[in-house]
């Protein structure tokens, strides 16, 4: 399994399609996929393994969201004012 998301992040170009968001707003898309990398950022941190698989959801998050979203809830998460559910 390993091997597959390594193949997977090789091959990666820009954030394929998702059918849970289907329309051309991909907002929603954008959010989900920066929780998920923050909760993998954690999960992976607490059983002491390596989070080499998270970066699938950050190479995502990157190519949907502009950057001065993910800069005021990266400063949010560090003021503890984040209203996200990580």
């Amino acid at each position: 399994m390993a091997e597959d998301i390594k193949t997977k992040l090789d091959r990666y170009k820009t954030a394929p399609f998702d059918s849970r968001f289907p329309n051309q707003n991909q907002t929603r898309n954008c959010w989900q996929n920066y929780l998920d990398f923050q909760r993998c950022q954690r999960a992976m941190a607490a059983r002491g393994a390596d989070a080499s698989p998270c970066q699938w959801y950050f190479r995502v998050y990157k190519s949907l969201c502009p950057t001065s979203w993910v800069t005021a809830w990266d400063e949010a998460r560090e003021e503890g004012t984040f209203p996200g559910k990580i």
